[in-house]
């Protein structure tokens, strides 16, 4: 009779020790992975798991082939990439391990604290998308909270826009000498005027 319970207690106990490159249950982290790749604001690539879909935000779309990027769609990358590229996190997961794209899910935890999810909330370029309860959503609720009174990122600043000068104005043609029609007419009035 008491190899049963000494059968199940050893059953309880090696379900209990997850395996050196799994993450195991709610709220766990995983070893220390390399980022190796940022694709957009909210997903990188990792070694070990591949693709990593930062838990509980979402940042604006980079844009792909046709489409153009969102506000702050590079801004989040170009953070994303500052934060974590060639460094080394750990995964931390809470609830589904995965999402539609079978992209892992889990907050991303640089190995000196710094909590990445949270990081970009912070600053303005990422905002929760949680719709389960979640471990970490009361921090990721004050960063979002932070960014929209200090009015960062897309919560007031205007993304940067490169500079019109590559394009002409409207209507201007150029002439066989390389000036647009615009420009002669009003070198054509400065020179008409008398100076002195």
């Amino acid at each position: 009779m008491q190899i049963l319970p000494t059968i199940m207690m050893t059953a309880v106990a090696m379900t209990a020790i997850p395996h050196a490159t799994q993450l195991s249950s709610r709220s766990s982290r995983s070893e220390s992975v390399l980022v190796t790749a940022v694709f957009d604001g909210d997903t990188i690539r990792v070694t070990t798991y591949g693709r990593v879909r930062l838990l509980g935000i979402d940042a604006p779309e980079v844009g792909h082939g046709f489409d153009s990027a969102a506000p702050f769609g590079r801004e989040a990358r170009d953070r994303l990439t500052a934060l974590v590229l060639h460094r080394w996190v750990r995964l931390e997961q809470d609830g589904p391990t995965l999402d539609a794209y079978n992209r892992r899910l889990a907050y991303v935890i640089r190995d000196d604290g710094v909590h990445v999810n949270a990081e970009l909330v912070r600053e303005g370029l990422a905002r929760i998308s949680a719709r389960l309860p979640l471990t970490r959503l009361d921090e990721l609720k004050r960063a979002e909270a932070e960014a929209r009174t200090f009015r960062r990122g897309m919560w007031g600043a205007m993304p940067s826009i490169p500079p019109a000068s590559y394009t002409r104005p409207a209507g201007a043609k150029r002439s066989a000498t390389g000036t647009s029609r615009t420009k002669q007419k009003h070198r054509k009035k400065i020179s008409g005027v008398r100076l002195g």
